[in-house]
């Protein structure tokens, strides 16, 4: 069974009869918008398909939008013969169906209140604006590229230097005879910044250019380094795109949760017990 024959198989039939439509207008409202069925003279339009499709789960978006055409108005179809038939069946008249309709009605208007607003908030110059603001103390920081052999004793730290000084490589020094995690890694520690590392080692590292390496042991909690500095750089902040997203994400949130919080201020709220006794 291919990809786009199990969604027609049910999946996405299971979805689009569950997720309530959006209010938005999509491409639905263009000049080109051609009828693509009818169910018992209701017309679909392509706009509908189009709608739909925009509302699916990321993982069916993979699919192009021509391929899954047919399951999704497949979905339609079986969703406009199954309102009707249930509206024959006089649904839409019981009490129980009243009340589910209520409380979609209540969530839906609310809904489309608050992104409404957030709309209005979370602008793409608001969105520039907060990554402008979240950036400027992110660059700018100098980082450097680190090798070190850690020995146990001042004695052993001073051979390894002497070892180094006639010609011993590094990465192969550290690989035999340091006892630290990165040992089997030729001491490799990587890019890091000022912070990252215990004062001593810090400073020892830091003072040295690219290319140079202590001339005496450092020590520090963990025993005696060896320091050679690889290289050195100016960290960049992420640049916007990659940020974007999560910066608009958490605006979202935080626009929705102070409106929320403005109607729960400008209300009279009463909370009562599941006995109904007032709570306190």
């Amino acid at each position: 069974m291919t990809f786009v024959n199990s969604l027609r198989a049910g999946g996405i039939a299971v979805m689009l009869g569950l997720a309530p439509m959006s209010l938005a207008s999509g491409p639905a409202q263009a000049a080109n918008d051609p009828v693509v069925a009818t169910v018992n003279g209701t017309k679909i339009m392509r706009s509908d398909v189009t709608q739909a499709y925009g509302q699916l789960p990321d993982q069916y978006k993979q699919v192009p939008f021509e391929q899954i055409f047919p399951a999704l108005l497949d979905s339609l179809i079986d969703t406009k013969l199954a309102a009707g038939a249930a509206r024959k069946a006089k649904i839409d008249e019981t009490p129980a169906f009243k009340a589910e309709l209520q409380g979609f009605t209540e969530r839906l208007l609310g809904s489309t209140l608050i992104q409404r607003e957030v709309e209005t908030k979370v602008t793409d110059a608001a969105v520039k604006a907060r990554y402008d603001e979240v950036t400027k103390e992110m660059g700018g920081k100098a980082e450097i590229h680190a090798r070190h052999i850690l020995l146990k004793t001042e004695d052993e730290a001073k051979a390894v230097i002497k070892e180094l000084a006639g010609g011993a490589d590094f990465a192969e020094t550290a690989k035999k005879k340091s006892t630290g995690p990165s040992g089997p890694n030729g001491g490799d520690l990587g890019y890091f910044g000022q912070g990252q590392m215990v004062p001593e080692f810090e400073k020892a590292a830091f003072a040295l250019d690219k290319g140079g390496m202590t001339d005496a042991p450092v020590q520090t909690q963990f025993g005696w380094h060896v320091i050679k500095v690889e290289d050195k750089r100016t960290k960049q902040p992420p640049t916007f795109a990659e940020m974007e997203p999560q910066i608009r994400q958490s605006m979202m949130r935080e626009a929705g949760a102070a409106f929320t919080q403005g109607l729960r201020e400008d209300a009279k709220i009463q909370r009562f017990n599941l006995d109904g006794t007032p709570a306190k």
